[in-house]
């Protein structure tokens, strides 16, 4: 999955900023990515301090850019940008004071093009990490909401399993319509990792064996994806065994193109989501990526504050490919 990304990349290179620039992962990470040369990392911190973590940790982060919020040339035109976005929210005082922070930092250098994505949380909760993107970059034309997905990857003898899950992470109780736009950002992005959506809606209830108020929302919110995509392989409500195997789910859902073959599922609610997707990687020895956020005007990521240096240069290349 990775090799693709990374031609993609080569043919296109982009720049990421990482919000965090001293820490010792995100260094770790920046300097396996220069070597690639097919992207570059822009390191938000005190130049002294992120070279000197760096050359404590022996990594090698020469043609990485490094940019401090303290000195940042282009300041005062960033505050105004800010302020002007924030028009009645925050002040020019509070703007200026934001962005003395990485993350604010961070997010105004992707709204005004300095950089093309961006990766944060290693030391941010994911609530800080979000809240900038939501105020600043926003949600696309057509997005009411953002949601999230993760890319679920297991190494098979000859040929990888590669699934998508959604929403995991963001939507506590997403409505019907939120399903319906968690589910068309899911799909697009289960495209970018070389997945063929077939897109499974799931509950406790395949094709109304079950009743129930969160069994209708499902079911509704399947039909109007169906109403807009007539093509589109989908169905739902739709248990989960009967989304992946052949023989149970030709039994319960007959005809249904997705039954027994989904590749790309929708959860009720972030229960199911959280649980769900830890369950593969737990037991089903899958490699999870994400949460990868959709909905949002340019590529914004959030790490697990327990992330590893080798899941930031993975997620990296992730944010990297959606710009």
């Amino acid at each position: 999955m990775f090799g693709k990304l990374i031609e993609k990349l080569k043919a296109s290179p982009k720049r990421i900023v990482f919000t965090e620039g001293t820490d010792e992962r995100i260094l770790e990470a920046a300097a396996r990515l220069l070597s690639g040369t097919f992207l570059t990392p822009v390191l938000v911190g005190n130049a002294n301090e992120v070279r000197a973590a760096a050359e404590a940790s022996g990594f090698n982060i020469r043609g990485a850019e490094i940019l401090d919020p303290a000195t940042y040339d282009r300041m005062d035109e960033m505050v105004a940008a800010m302020a002007e976005l924030r028009r009645g929210k925050m002040s020019i005082d509070e703007c200026r004071d934001a962005l003395q922070k990485g993350n604010y930092f961070g997010t105004m250098l992707v709204k005004m093009g300095v950089a093309d994505c961006l990766l944060g949380g290693a030391t941010y909760s994911t609530a800080d990490t979000v809240r900038p993107a939501l105020q600043l970059i926003k949600t696309k034309p057509g997005n009411k909401i953002v949601s999230s997905c993760f890319i679920m990857v297991r190494e098979g003898v000859g040929d990888n399993t590669v699934l998508a899950m959604g929403d995991c992470a963001i939507n506590i109780k997403p409505s019907e319509d939120d399903l319906v736009e968690i589910s068309m950002e899911i799909a697009k992005c289960a495209r970018i990792f070389g997945i063929d959506p077939k897109v499974a809606f799931l509950s406790y209830s395949t094709n109304g064996s079950g009743k129930g108020e969160d069994v209708e929302k499902v079911r509704n919110a399947c039909e109007k994806v169906k109403a807009l995509n007539p093509d589109f392989p989908v169905d739902g409500e739709i248990q989960f065994d009967a989304a992946v195997s052949p023989s149970v789910g030709q039994l319960k859902f007959p005809g249904s193109p997705v039954a027994g073959y989904a590749n790309t599922f929708i959860f009720p609610d972030i229960n199911a989501g959280n649980i769900g997707y830890k369950i593969a990687q737990r037991l089903g020895n899958f490699d999870a990526y994400g949460p990868i956020l959709l909905g949002l005007n340019a590529p914004i990521n959030d790490l697990s504050r327990g992330c590893t240096a080798m899941e930031v240069y993975s997620m990296a290349i992730i944010t990297a490919a959606l710009a």
